[in-house]
């Protein structure tokens, strides 16, 4: 059973950084398509950053271009958020998503199994 693990979350101040990080198991991590999501209160899931099966390609929210950074390392089954210049309007749950049948995925319909979330606050 794949299971997807996110982790890293926190309380941070404005203009802080953190890095969230996707565990996956259950399944060979190199052909798994990874995004990452979140979801304020209130509001809907919405798609923050994907990156593809093997890393070459990258797409990122226009709220979140040039503060975050999606990557990969197949050797450790983990994709990582790295978060930058964090504003109050970051705050949410981030999760990441798995599909197992594209190469890239942006849509989150598309993505097969989701993981529980972890929670990021941004406050002074």
């Amino acid at each position: 059973q794949v299971q997807l693990v996110e982790s890293g979350g926190g309380l941070v101040q404005p203009g802080g950084s953190l890095r969230l990080s996707c565990a996956v198991s259950g399944r060979t991590f190199s052909t798994v398509a990874i995004g990452w999501f979140r979801q304020a209160p209130g509001q809907e899931r919405q798609f923050v950053a994907a990156i593809s099966r093997g890393g070459s390609s990258t797409s990122y929210a226009d709220s979140v271009k040039g503060r975050f950074t999606i990557s990969r390392d197949n050797a450790k089954n983990t994709v990582y958020l790295q978060i930058d210049s964090l504003k109050p309007e970051d705050t949410a749950v981030y999760y990441c998503a798995a599909d197992f049948t594209r190469r890239f995925v942006l849509s989150r319909d598309q993505y097969d199994v989701w993981g529980q979330g972890t929670q990021v606050t941004v406050s002074s």
